[in-house]
């Protein structure tokens, strides 16, 4: 095993590295979103339901936030939901539309690189039902994107009462044809939940949907904020008793500051999303072209059709967590593993449903300008130094001459 040489190396400082936070996934929320829910705190603490003054200020702020947000998302006010964060939005979207059409059938259909709140759940429908056809698991392309043939197919099984498929990935930042997607499930009569939880306000409202989910975290809001968005023209119901709180979407009661500032976050971040957009994506792009200039690097995920914000690149000969460590020596927060089950350090479900590189995997989600302000010379730096730490690695692991 080769000893790890502790001396600066090329392109490494030997003071303490200012910090470069890149793995936005959850980041700090945008400064105008803090303030509104410092202020809300003192606005919206009471109880909504209630008929008191206090009462009727709390359901006014909650109001001002619902129609805020449908604005955005370009829905009716009571259309929105808000539930305790995105996965609880997406698992209720899925099990709202099977309740409903339970006399029909409770096949549901999913892309094998779904958030795993959806693939979690079919996976144990199937295992406690017995029935092995009630979740169908499509394939995607190695570049992440779905067949839309093999869709089509499963979307024709017997009992198929729903189809989740995601706006755009998470993890490697494809895109789904969801134009294509939508007009197969309405030929068929089958209802479409898009997961929009990596892209909402960092890439345009998905139009192609009839239920959609989201989370207020992609866009700078606060964490604990879920959106369901359900049309008034689409047939759903919740399980159990009916709920007064949210169109009987939820038993849980919103929090009324958080939802202030999930929609002070909203507010801000569209104002400036194409031009941010636009920004991040030439950060990505540079982060794409370093990471591909290591030898035997994969970057993956589509080069153009993508989120502008992410990326993720596998190295051979790399352990994932010690690469992540490493970065993380060098003033870099990176995330490693599946995007939505990271804590598991287990291999990326979604880089295996590519039949891509899993080993050494490395996943960039930059934060938004107004969190970052410095995010572009982060990204300088990290290009500059990511093909020493991974050689860096190589070499703690006794593997040279690369």
């Amino acid at each position: 095993m080769a000893q790890h040489d502790s001396r600066p190396r090329s392109g490494a400082s030997s003071a303490a590295p200012t910090r470069g936070f890149l793995d936005a996934a959850r980041a700090p929320m945008v400064p105008a979103a803090r303030e509104a829910l410092l202020a809300a705190l003192d606005a919206g603490w009471a109880d909504p339901r209630r008929l008191h003054a206090e009462g009727r200020r709390a359901r006014a702020v909650l109001d001002q936030a619902r129609e805020e947000l449908a604005a955005g998302l370009g829905v009716r006010p009571p259309e929105v939901s808000f539930l305790p964060d995105g996965p609880t939005a997406l698992r209720a979207a899925v099990e709202g539309l099977t309740h409903a059409a339970r006399r029909r059938g409770q096949r549901v259909v999913a892309t094998a690189v779904e958030h795993s709140a959806v693939l979690l759940e079919g996976r144990y429908a199937v295992a406690h039902s017995g029935e092995p056809d009630r979740f169908a698991e499509v394939p995607v392309d190695p570049l992440g994107r779905v067949d839309p043939s093999a869709l089509e197919s499963a979307l024709d099984g017997p009992g198929t009462v729903a189809a989740v498929v995601q706006a755009a990935n998470g993890e490697v930042g494809t895109r789904q044809p969801l134009a294509a997607v939508h007009a197969a499930c309405r030929a068929r009569g089958i209802p479409l939940v898009v997961d929009a939880m990596a892209g909402l306000g960092r890439d345009p409202v998905p139009a192609d949907f009839d239920v959609l989910a989201g989370e207020a975290l992609s866009w700078g809001g606060p964490p604990g904020v879920g959106v369901l968005v359900v049309p008034e023209r689409v047939r759903w119901r919740r399980p159990g008793p009916v709920s007064e709180l949210e169109g009987g979407r939820t038993d849980v009661q919103p929090v009324v500051p958080l939802a202030l500032a999930a929609a002070e976050a909203w507010r801000q971040t569209a104002a400036v999303r194409e031009a941010d957009a636009a920004a991040a994506r030439e950060l990505v792009d540079r982060v794409r072209a370093a990471a591909a200039a290591v030898p035997d690097v994969e970057v993956v995920g589509d080069p153009v059709d993508r989120l502008p914000h992410v990326v993720t690149f596998s190295c051979l000969y790399v352990d994932g967590e010690a690469l992540v460590t490493e970065l993380d020596r060098r003033g870099f927060a990176v995330a490693s593993g599946s995007a939505c089950t990271a804590s598991t350090l287990e291999p990326s479900h979604v880089l295996a449903a590519m039949w891509v590189l899993t080993h050494g995997n490395v996943r960039l989600t930059l934060p938004l300008g107004a969190v970052a302000p410095d995010r572009a010379a982060v990204v300088d730096r990290f290009c500059r130094e990511l093909g020493d730490a991974v050689a860096t690695v190589r070499a703690q692991l006794g593997v040279q001459g690369l």
